[in-house]
């Protein structure tokens, strides 16, 4: 039998016991933390999901997704906050969040956000080439593994994700619409721009090989895996 663990993460008792009678009606098995530093000593590789609130006293939300990141976990995280302007909308993904829901929230809403997510970083559906390479830049979502020179790169789950899909798709040129629902889904809350600042951090990480991924003025990106590229 398949279960499914869920993190809750708020410093609002209340909050918490909404979530948790909630989820366990839905067949999860939920932990609950009520600050950041309670959360990291809590936290195994058992949690497919975190539910995290961004302001906390101590560690705040956006501080603990970054330590985690930081720390090459990339347990999905959807940020619970009352902070829901554009800037802060675009910092909790900057950081490594997948989605971002507005208190106060729906129940249905949050229930089918974390299903949805579950689904999406759980069912990986292998396409017919899952490894590249472009001279020393190496491309494996089998392994999840991106390298140059035999060096590994240090990517956040969104930019992953991005890559790959690039990969998958090339020479075609993806829309942002369309990266957008690839990778966030049905997510409302999620701009256009947010597909040009992951981009623009993953363009940085990979240094030297930044222009195989290519900007298509007015339609969208591709990755340029030219005569010299090959499948592997």
């Amino acid at each position: 039998m398949l279960f499914r663990s869920v993190l809750v993460v708020d410093d609002e008792k209340d909050i918490c016991d909404i979530l948790q009678f909630n989820l366990e009606n839905e067949g999860y098995i939920v932990d609950v933390a009520n600050s950041g530093e309670e959360a990291m000593e809590m936290l195994t590789d058992v949690h497919q999901l975190i539910i995290l609130d961004v302001m906390m006293d101590g560690i705040s939300g956006f501080k603990m997704a970054e330590m985690l990141r930081k720390n090459e976990n990339y347990v999905p995280i959807i940020f619970l906050t009352a902070k829901n302007t554009e800037n802060d909308v675009l910092t909790g993904f900057s950081l490594g969040g997948d989605d971002y829901i507005a208190k106060p929230f729906s129940v249905k809403e949050v229930l089918a956000r974390v299903r949805a997510l579950i689904k999406r970083t759980s069912l990986i559906i292998q396409p017919a080439d899952t490894k590249w390479k472009h001279d020393g830049l190496k491309i494996d979502i089998t392994t999840n593994r991106v390298t140059i020179d035999d060096n590994e790169v240090s990517l956040t789950k969104k930019e992953f994700e991005i890559l790959s899909l690039l990969a998958q798709a090339s020479p075609k040129v993806l829309t942002r619409a369309e990266i957008l629902s690839s990778v966030w889904g049905d997510n409302e809350y999620v701009l256009d721009r947010t597909v040009d600042v992951h981009i623009t951090r993953l363009r940085k990480k990979l240094g030297d090989y930044a222009n195989v991924i290519v900007n298509r003025s007015g339609f969208g990106y591709y990755l340029n895996l030219n005569d010299n590229s090959e499948n592997e």
